[in-house]
């Protein structure tokens, strides 16, 4: 007989070890090991049997050539940022992972399509684990939602895959993954009963073309709860934060379209509502003819937005100026100041210096560089930047202005928001760029005088 080997489990990040540990080498959570005991199974040891193998022969195998070429049917969400975020929409088959804090806004989103979904004439099943069935019929009156969803309270994975494969719904909402139980594996939430419950809905999913979404726990460093090989698994993994008064919807991981896409949503009475615009909802509030003000073009994960950089300049009360940064890389911006003051003889030994970019996001993208260097520079001579200007591009240590990714989709951005004059590096068709950051600050305030 087999002997059984017990191991244990991070429930955070899924690290195996032979014995308990109070902290997880891997992910530095503490108490998140759980027992687990693998299945015995019979059959002969081994090294027995014929040829080694227990008598086992191998499976067929199929030649690359012979393979059709089939593109996977997609449908639209009803929502136009969730469909940008998914690739084009969803996916029959797809499983599409769902994480972020709670009370952000998951369920809400989630029924949000449900409806959207159910009225273009799809069937609709929402698994339940977390909510009675009356607490989703009030988020529903407030929201608005009039469609026939399908609910179940029952979060047997065995029962779940069983009614994906009697009604074939064209979308399935399990709220959440964590409450999913498959029998004869511990408690749930546990890290075989989350790794196991995923696959078998990811099975049920596949072979019923089922567009399932499963929502996600998460920890406190804002990944999602349970163990790794459950995000390995699903074909699409997507997080929702909040970004001050806004909420983004980012991909992380995307077998049927690229990875990095980000939707924008504001959280109002009647729901999670897109954002077609961002770029003007983060300049909404922007101060014009105010020094230290910069418009910059920038890329987050895949998409263009302008969003503004701020920059304040005071002399210090203390032996050593501060240097305070808030949404960007704080190295690089010491960087770009140390720029400014070798290569523009900009004294900043004696003032403290503070960078902010507007709105709440946290961006390290190196084509913020010389926004960053104009808003300081603009902040300490006191003189503001002309209110049609967009800038970007990469900063180096020589005072060069290099050239940044996506240039030329930042560039379309700043000219649909209505940025006719753009400072950028050179060669980027149509726009007479920039060379170094002397050569930036001198363009800049020429056109001021004009």
């Amino acid at each position: 007989m087999a002997r059984v080997t017990t191991k244990y489990v991070c429930n955070s990040c899924g690290y195996t070890s032979a014995k308990p540990l109070g902290r997880c080498p891997n992910c530095q959570a503490w108490n998140s090991f759980e027992e687990e005991v693998p299945s015995v199974t019979g059959g002969k040891t081994r090294g027995g049997g014929a040829g080694g193998y227990g008598g086992i022969s191998g499976g067929k195998l199929t030649p690359l050539s012979t393979v059709g070429r089939r593109e996977e049917p997609r449908m639209s969400s009803g929502i136009s940022e969730v469909d940008r975020v998914l690739g084009g929409g969803l996916v029959a088959g797809g499983v599409t992972l769902i994480g972020g804090e709670p009370g952000i806004g998951k369920s809400t989103l989630l029924l949000q399509v449900a409806d959207s979904v159910a009225r273009a004439g799809g069937t609709v099943l929402y698994v339940a684990g977390e909510e009675s069935l009356e607490q989703i019929r009030l988020r529903a009156d407030r929201l608005g939602v009039t469609a026939d969803i399908q609910l179940t309270r029952d979060t047997r994975a065995e029962h779940i895959a069983a009614l994906m494969n009697e009604h074939k719904p064209a979308l399935c909402i399990v709220d959440s993954i964590q409450t999913v139980t498959v029998e004869g594996e511990g408690a749930p939430g546990g890290v075989a009963q989350v790794r196991d419950g995923t696959s078998m809905l990811t099975r049920a999913a596949k072979e019923t073309g089922t567009a399932t979404v499963l929502v996600g726990h998460v920890t406190k460093d804002g990944t999602v709860a349970g163990p790794k090989v459950m995000e390995h698994i699903v074909d699409t993994t997507v997080f929702l934060e909040t970004v001050g008064a806004f909420r983004l919807l980012r991909s992380v991981k995307n077998r049927f379209g690229q990875a990095g896409e980000l939707g924008v949503f504001e959280m109002r009475g009647e729901g999670l509502i897109a954002i077609e615009n961002p770029s003007a909802a983060f300049l909404a509030e922007r101060p014009v003819g105010v020094p230290g003000s910069v418009v910059a073009a920038t890329v987050d994960g895949q998409r263009p937005m302008l969003l503004e950089v701020q920059a304040l300049a005071s002399k210090t009360p203390y032996p050593n100026a501060r240097r305070v940064v808030v949404g960007l890389d704080p190295r690089r911006v010491d960087v770009v100041l140390a720029v400014l003051e070798r290569r523009l003889d900009l004294t900043l030994g004696g003032l403290d210096i503070y960078v902010n970019l507007a709105g709440g996001l946290k961006v390290l993208d190196p084509g913020l560089d010389l926004a960053v260097a104009l808003a300081v520079y603009s902040a300490v001579v006191g003189r503001a930047l002309p209110a049609n200007v967009a800038v970007f591009g990469e900063v180096g240590l020589a005072g060069e202005v290099r050239s940044t990714v996506a240039s030329q989709r930042r560039a379309e951005e700043a000219g649909r928001a209505g940025y006719k004059r753009l400072i950028v590096p050179p060669g980027l068709p149509g726009h007479t760029g920039v060379k170094s950051v002397e050569e930036a600050v001198s363009l800049v305030w020429q056109t001021t005088k004009a």
